[in-house]
């Protein structure tokens, strides 16, 4: 059971998640902002997770799991896709030109506190940190955490535009291999914390792929 306290340092990380550092530095040249993931090939991915969006984005965002640089938080999202535990969990922060944020199994869920979104986790213990040679940038996907780099438990982002300034900072565990399209189209947020106000899109199921 996690404790009060423990939702605030998490919370700090959740919501405050590189703002400073994204906003506090200048925009990349249009060039850089474009670069994306390189490609990977469908056939070349196993057990991907595959999201249904439901909101103002609507169809399947399909994420490749980096298993060889960050093993134990791919394994950590497929057991909470496994287990049903992301199903109903909404995209509560989105900042436009940067990244959409979710995975709150405790507080995100649609019919929540949306207050609270963005400050809870799952009841396994949190990751060490994995971070890895993997750039941020468009269509990657990296795991949220608080001010402790060993903190990442179930929320994760993925990235609009690149934002290298978060490499080697932020564990980076997969990338968007098809439906990047409906991550464009989620709802975005409003004020320099990209919270998402009314109703947020949300993930109605997250299932493992073949």
């Amino acid at each position: 059971m996690r404790i009060t306290k423990r939702f605030a340092l998490f919370g700090l990380g959740a919501a405050a998640l590189i703002i400073g550092a994204s906003l506090g530095q200048d925009r990349a040249p249009a060039q850089a902002q474009e670069a994306a993931a390189p490609a990977i090939s469908p056939a070349e991915v196993t057990a991907p997770l595959v999201i249904s969006v439901a909101g103002e984005a609507e169809g399947e965002i399909t994420i490749a799991l980096y298993d060889d640089v960050a093993p134990a938080h791919a394994a950590r999202l497929r057991a909470l896709a496994e287990s049903g535990a992301y199903d109903g969990v909404v995209f509560h922060r989105v900042i436009n030109g940067f990244m959409a944020q979710t995975g709150d199994v405790e507080f995100g869920r649609i019919g929540g506190d949306m207050r609270m979104a963005g400050r809870g986790g799952s009841d396994l213990p949190d990751l060490p940190a994995e971070f890895s040679d993997r750039p941020f940038v468009r269509g990657v996907v990296g795991m949220a955490r608080s001010q402790s780099p060993d903190s990442a438990n179930s929320q994760f982002f993925i990235m609009f535009a690149p934002a290298r300034h978060l490499d080697g900072q932020y564990t980076a565990v997969g990338e968007v291999v098809s439906g990047m399209d409906v991550v464009d189209a989620i709802k975005r947020g409003a004020g320099p914390n990209g919270a998402v106000t009314g109703r947020p899109d949300v993930m109605e199921s997250v299932r493992i792929g073949e």
